[in-house]
């Protein structure tokens, strides 16, 4: 993982933007809260299949994924399965967001889509929530969305269909891409899902023949945007009203 300050203008070059710019949650801060983060804030680049932390690791680095930089939250069981339990993207933040002192993973974070973020150490945003109640009260209202994105997931990944959960987490990653284009490949979204990369593949060409998407190497492009919302499961909207009602400034 390269790192650089994110101080120097050549960083902010790389970012494309400003800081603030690059990451929503970022944007929200105040201007003198965020004076307090700056200075520790370094940019880093993500590449694909990265490995943030595993279980049981403490979380000591906090990460904001900046532009089109995806990353996911897993449940890894005991015989080395996986499961999505959470997207985050340039809304939001991984790692940190709410413990103090100790912070254990509970799963693994994975970057999804490699490009770059902005990362702090996880001791300097609980510093700033000490001393800043707004600062605070902003990452609580974040991890309480947070939260309602993984309880939408256990209530998805039960009761819905794999091609309901497939237009979902595409309408999540489009979202967080930016694109019509998502850099990814069948198997990544299978090991996301749950399931056999055989099912994703039977899935993914019934969504090419409706006319919702074409398959690329290594990437899905999103034709019919209205159809895939119509495609997929209640969960998707739910997990974007209750963002947007909790973090109306932050909401892509």
């Amino acid at each position: 993982m390269s790192i650089s300050t994110v101080d120097p203008p050549s960083d902010r070059k790389r970012l494309g933007l400003e800081p603030r710019v690059a990451n929503r949650l970022l944007a929200a801060v105040s201007v003198a809260d965020f004076e307090k983060l700056v200075g520790r804030l370094e940019v880093v680049t993500l590449n694909r299949g990265q490995v943030l932390f595993e279980p049981g690791d403490d979380v000591i680095t906090t990460y904001f994924p900046a532009h089109k930089t995806m990353v996911s939250l897993l449940i890894i069981t005991r015989d080395g399965h996986e499961i999505e339990a959470a997207t985050i993207g340039r809304e939001g933040a991984v790692g940190g967001i709410v413990s103090a002192g100790n912070k254990p993973a509970f799963g693994r974070a994975v970057v999804q889509i490699a490009g770059l973020a902005l990362a702090i150490p996880t001791a300097a945003l609980e510093n700033i929530k000490d001393v800043s109640p707004r600062f605070g009260e902003l990452f609580s209202r974040y991890a309480d969305a947070l939260l309602a994105q993984m309880m939408q997931s256990v209530a998805c990944n039960a009761l819905h269909s794999v091609e309901e959960r497939c237009c979902r987490w595409l309408l999540a990653t489009h979202d967080r891409a930016g694109d019509q284009i998502i850099q990814l490949t069948q198997e990544s979204l299978a090991e996301m899902l749950g399931v056999q990369r055989t099912t994703v593949t039977a899935v993914i060409q019934n969504l090419e023949t409706k006319g919702l998407l074409r398959r690329q190497r290594g990437r899905v492009e999103i034709i019919d945007r209205r159809g895939l919302e119509r495609a997929a499961c209640e969960c998707y909207q739910a997990v974007e009203d209750h963002f947007e009602r909790l973090l109306p400034e932050v909401a892509l």
